[in-house]
């Protein structure tokens, strides 16, 4: 028998391969499809790529390369026998463990047990050879099967490469001896030991000393005195106080000198008075009793959880698993795809999507949105139990609902990779993976359908000299409307002041807080607050040619097909952490934002000159203007790095000290708060040279930077909004490759249509220069009818729509909490929390974060 299954595999060794260092092994899931190796079909490993595919897209895979021998998997699940032992090893054929997943359903580990089955599959006649087969295969298959089987999991190594790093388990965390000396932690009113610091402070978790911190610990002032406590006493480790919820805290550890994890955490607070699983934190940074607050909470409120909600299965209606922090991708996907274009341009092309694929679909955007839109859609991970389950569960009186859902490691893998944030196991902000999926499908649809065509829209920004009076209108792109929440307007004011004087009452006291009370904002007041004129700051006025007031006001050029609303609610504390405001908006089910539609320069209005700033050049610099343009900018690095600890990225951080000139932290924070949306914000700084035109160096050639070829990625982003391609390439030479103010360019240098003729004629025979307008041409009809060639692509229409969507975020700050979605569908809510999806009975909607609009069809 052993020489015969020698012979049958001779033809198919060289394409079979050992699994090396740097490969990734795919054995838990399809790279088409959520199939598993606990599907039905099992999963088939190839032995030369190690991707992973369902029975139903092996075939295909097969086809494509050529590849003929896999690897099968199967797990089979089932219910332990009636008797068994409560805790009893699972049992595993072959003794084989090759599964590093968790169970797809709700499986109880006492209940269930399972049995893994390998096999080699010889494609296409699938003969079967079942593994281990250690005497009778080659040594390279025996080597090779082996490796495969026991591979971790392919994201292991991505998550290990993120910046950020993973905690460890302090050495002191078992054996910490806490001094049993009577005291206990107030709820609020904290200050340090040893000076009057009420911010970083930190309890020492051997003998209760509240100490404050220092500038490294967190990124906010203090004195040193925890760290010179540790240095007299050796207590290692200290918690920060206004950390502690339910879900953890910050932890450090002075002997180790590391942020750490503590298992007992929960035990060691205890000793000091404190239970961190009724800990909520608030707004001041300190802390309330869950059971002392009459209030629902608002995590109660948000995610229904005080009611009985019906669960809902079937197409549309599969939940997205929770990786860790992922919520925030889970509910804008779960948005996305319930609009008829995501639907439409890959569940509705997905047999060809996959059918050219690349070699690696993993890689693929557009694969990978097909199978998370199909996975979705489709129903197929989005089944009721059958009536014997449920029958059992009622017998046994523990029935809950089975909730399975899909898990979207693969998708968040490809997405987020690269991203200094995304690619982290941190909470982010929702509204920024919003923005940066569309970015990732702009880059992706040149050449085909673009379904972010329906959130974009024009922008038209009016600027006036209040010296002068005079105007200059310009227009941008984007993508969403952010609407700020003017406090001032509440309708219960004279309530939220005498709740703030009997907190600060309380707190100096060192009493338990009131009961917390909720600002109620009007939307119409939000709406006024986003067309009243802002202040420009620095404004340089062309009539004047000097700097002057300037105010700004944002009307909307074009109307989008769907209208994205954020609400302004975070805002940023004394440590620089986001802190979310605690508001209660009474958005509209029905919006009208006709008035808000841009004019354009009015009779007896006087446009600004057209003129640009003069750049301000020392006389040193101007001397040696050729040594400077080759010399790195003086950058100062301290604070570089205090903002890089914040959690920004390194490079924007580099750019936001050198263009405040140096003139420290805070200075260069509020720059990153006012650019971090802007496409390059993380890009590397870029320094043009102070070399004059008309005065060339001898030394130097004539051509600068600017001549170069833009990045092909910049160019890809532009033109899938519509612009031609070569006045892309123009705007981003003229602007040094600079998004942003390209997009600016080309706004105020449209061309002529002879020169747009005689670009289209060139751009005729270059088979790179594909103008995206053409791709979606049987959607012209949406398209606003006066856009010139150099417009961006945009759809216009009424400005009348319907709330049909929303993403609401519950904690005090974007670094933290969770995030659930409400979607309608066929009339009624639907609330999307992590892989459970049930009907909405009160669906919040003024609690929301993020609000999703339709157009309204035309009556």
């Amino acid at each position: 028998m052993a020489t015969d299954l020698g012979e049958l595999l001779v033809p198919y060794m060289p394409t079979i391969r050992v699994p090396r260092s740097g490969d990734r092994v795919y054995k838990t899931e399809c790279a088409f499809s959520y199939d598993s190796p606990e599907s039905e079909g099992g999963l088939y490993v190839c032995m030369n790529t190690f991707l992973g595919f369902g029975r139903e897209h092996v075939e295909r895979h097969y086809r494509k390369t050529g590849q003929s021998v896999y690897m099968h998997l199967k797990r089979h699940v089932k219910e332990k026998a009636t008797g068994a032992a409560g805790g009893a090893v699972p049992r595993r054929r072959n003794g084989k463990v090759f599964l590093d997943l968790e169970l797809n359903r709700d499986f109880n580990g006492d209940d269930y047990e399972y049995e893994d089955e390998a096999k080699l599959v010889i494609f296409p006649d699938h003969y079967e050879i079942p593994l281990p087969n250690i005497e009778e295969l080659p040594a390279l298959v025996t080597i090779a099967c082996d490796a495969v089987l026991n591979a971790g999991s392919a994201y292991k190594k991505q998550e290990s490469d993120s910046w950020e790093e993973e905690l460890q388990v302090s050495k002191h965390a078992r054996s910490l001896r806490q001094q049993e000396n009577g005291v206990r932690i107030p709820p609020s009113g904290w200050k340090c030991a040893k000076c009057e610091m009420r911010e970083n402070l930190w309890l020492n978790l051997t003998d209760g000393s509240v100490l404050c911190g220092k500038w490294f610990f967190d990124g906010s002032g203090g004195n040193g005195h925890a760290l010179e406590h540790y240095r007299e006493t050796k207590f290692p480790l200290a918690v920060k106080l206004d950390t502690i919820t339910p879900d953890g805290a910050d932890i450090y550890s002075f002997d180790e000198e590391e942020a750490v994890l503590d298992p007992h955490i929960s035990e060691h607070l205890t000793h000091f008075g404190i239970d961190m699983l009724k800990m909520q934190r608030t707004e001041n940074g300190h802390h309330t009793d869950n059971h002392m607050q009459s209030r629902a909470s608002e995590w109660e409120v948000i995610q229904e959880s005080n009611l009985k909600l019906k669960a809902v299965y079937g197409s549309g209606y599969t939940g997205i698993k929770n990786l860790g922090n992922s919520c925030y991708l889970s509910t804008t996907m779960q948005v996305l795809f319930s609009i008829p274009e995501f639907q439409r341009a890959y569940v509705g092309n997905l047999q060809r999507i996959f059918d050219y694929s690349p070699l690696d679909p993993t890689q693929d955007f557009s694969t990978q949105m097909a199978k998370l839109g199909h996975g979705l859609l489709s129903g197929q991970y989005s089944k009721p139990p059958i009536k014997s389950e449920l029958i059992e569960q009622v017998m046994k009186e523990e029935y809950k609902q089975q909730h399975r859902g899909i898990s979207p490691k693969m998708f968040k893998a490809l997405v987020s990779k690269g991203h200094p944030e995304f690619s982290s196991n941190r909470q982010q902000d929702a509204h920024e993976f919003f923005l940066h999926v569309i970015n990732v499908v702009e880059r992706n649809s040149a050449g085909s359908e673009n379904p972010s065509d329906v959130f974009r829209f024009i922008v038209e920004e009016r600027v006036q000299c209040c010296q002068t009076q005079k105007v200059r209108y310009t227009q941008r792109v984007d993508y969403l409307m952010q609407l700020p929440v003017p406090m001032e307007a509440a309708t219960n004011r004279e309530e939220l002041i005498a709740y703030e004087a009997k907190r600060k009452d309380a707190e100096e006291n060192m009493r338990a807080p009131p009961e917390p009370v909720r600002a109620r904002v009007p939307f119409t007041a939000c709406l006024q607050a986003f067309t009243e004129p802002e202040n420009v700051p620095d404004f340089w006025s062309s009539a004047l040619q000097a700097k002057s007031a300037g105010v700004k006001t944002s009307r909307f050029g074009s109307f989008p097909d769907y209208m994205v609303v954020q609400l302004k609610k975070f805002t940023f504390g004394v440590d620089w952490v986001p802190k979310k405001l605690d508001v209660s908006v009474d958005v509209p089910d029905f919006l009208d934002l006709n008035r808000l539609r841009a004019t354009g320069l009015q009779a007896g209005e006087e446009e600004l000159p057209d003129l640009t700033p003069p750049i301000v050049i020392p006389e040193d610099t101007r001397d040696s203007s050729m040594n400077n343009s080759l010399e790195s900018p003086e950058i100062d690095e301290s604070s570089v790095m205090q903002l890089a600890e914040m959690g920004f990225p390194l490079e924007a951080c580099r750019k936001a000290v050198y263009y405040t000139g140096n003139m420290g932290a805070e200075m260069a924070f509020n720059w990153i708060i006012a650019h971090m949306e802007e496409p390059d914000f993380a890009e590397p700084l870029a320094i043009p040279s102070y070399m004059e035109p008309d005065l060339p160096s001898p030394s130097l050639p004539t051509a600068s930077p600017l001549d170069n070829q833009p990045p092909e990625e910049s160019i890809a982003i532009l033109t899938s909004m519509g612009f031609p391609r070569h006045h892309t390439i123009q705007a981003l030479k003229a602007t040094n490759n600079n998004l942003e103010r390209a997009l600016d360019w080309i706004f105020t240098h449209p061309e002529s249509e002879e020169e747009s003729e005689a670009m289209s004629d060139m751009a005729d025979t270059e088979p790179n220069d594909t103008s995206f307008s053409n791709a979606n041409a049987h959607s012209d009809s949406t398209l606003s009818p006066d856009q010139e060639l150099s417009s961006p692509r945009v759809r216009d229409g009424p400005g009348r729509y319907e709330l049909f969507a929303f993403i609401t975020h519950m904690g005090t700050s974007t670094m933290s909490g969770h995030y659930v979605c409400h979607i309608k569908k066929e009339g009624r809510w639907v609330i999307y929390n992590d892989h459970k999806v049930c009907l909405s009975e009160r669906p919040p909607k003024n609690l929301g974060y993020i609000y999703f609009y339709r157009r309204l069809s035309s009556c």
